[in-house]
């Protein structure tokens, strides 16, 4: 057979031609310097994963699995325990996400779907600026102006719905003179402040994956003849499902470590309680905040302690929600 020998390329030839890199030297040096950032990353993290850890161990060698058990925190009595404070910091996420979430989901909604071009922009621009803000403000802003309105919104839950646990204040919301000073620095208004600032990262990533609901699965959806509202029910929820479970974890992961604005707004108080209306409460990272100044070497390590089992379950909780995001492609489920 003959062969024509064009360069490199031989017609005729059985043998595969190799193939040049698609990537030129701009996209290699990206695509190094993103895996370089993506490796230092975990190291940091691993990094501070292995730090809490060591530093933890002196105290669960002492305390064992009573610091898991224990609700007092009182190092000068030698009773130390975080059974408490993980219950205040679960009762202050679960109020942010009760809140954040709806609102989130909304405005999610309304930016892709409702919002005019004209401003649409502009409501992304504001809602991306909520997550700036630092998180101090928000405590000062509930102290000062959500706390003196939020009581009576807490005295009326007492009111109506007291006879259900978690809405129960030990004090007579009927009163003539009610006793305002029970509904302060509870559970439930530092979970309004914290929900503020879980919106901005929910809705970023529900915004996100709601506008890559598939164009053509809409417009069938509307040449059938639905309406806006079906064609979000039976098109944009379903394919976004993943995004929306994955960045409302994402935000409970930040709302389990928010500090600032819980210490500010907070009673400390180390008591299990499930009344959320109540004044009193403590969360894992306002306790870390609230002791580490004045705190000596034996309770620095009951404090890193506390630290590395919030590190964990915050870990936790944003592994998941990577996950899930990952997964979040789907228009299986999607019905017209």
């Amino acid at each position: 057979m003959t062969t024509f020998d064009l360069g490199s390329v031989q017609l005729g030839s059985t043998m595969p031609r190799a193939l040049a890199p698609g990537k030129d030297i701009s996209d290699r040096i990206f695509h190094g310097s993103a895996r370089t950032v993506g490796f230092f990353v975990l190291v940091i993290t691993g990094a501070i994963g292995v730090f809490l850890c060591y530093q933890a161990v002196p105290t669960l060698r002492h305390y064992g699995l009573h610091f898991f058990t224990q609700t007092r925190w009182e190092p000068q009595l030698g009773k130390i325990g975080i059974a408490a404070v993980l219950v205040g910091t679960v009762e202050v996420a679960l109020v942010a996400m009760a809140v954040g979430f709806p609102l989130a989901i909304g405005f999610a909604l309304f930016i892709t779907e409702y919002a005019p071009k004209q401003i649409k922009s502009w409501l992304v621009s504001l809602i991306d600026l909520m997550a700036a803000v630092p998180s101090i403000i928000y405590g000062l802003w509930g102290f000062f102006l959500l706390q003196p309105r939020a009581i009576e919104i807490s005295r009326w839950f007492s009111q109506h719905l007291g006879w259900i646990p978690i809405f129960h204040v030990d004090t007579n919301p009927n009163a003539a003179v009610w006793q305002q000073s029970a509904y302060t620095s509870s559970a439930f208004i530092a979970g309004l402040a914290v929900s503020m600032m879980t919106i901005p990262l929910a809705c970023a990533v529900m915004r996100a994956v709601f506008d890559q609901a598939p164009i053509g699965e809409r417009e069938a959806a509307m040449a059938l003849g639905g309406t806006r509202f079906s064609v979000i029910r039976t098109v944009v929820l379903p394919f976004a499902k993943g995004g929306v479970i994955g960045g409302t974890m994402l935000a409970l992961g930040r709302a389990l470590g928010e500090t600032a604005a819980v210490l500010v707004i907070i009673s400390p108080e180390y008591l299990i309680k499930a009344r959320i209306l109540e004044a009193g409460t403590q969360t894992v990272s306002a306790l870390i905040a609230g002791n580490f100044g004045d705190a000596s070497k034996s309770q620095i390590s009951a404090l890193l302690a506390a630290g590395f089992v919030l590190f964990l379950i915050t870990l936790l909780v944003n592994t998941v929600a990577a996950t899930v995001i990952r997964r979040s492609r789907s228009g299986a489920s999607t019905e017209i």
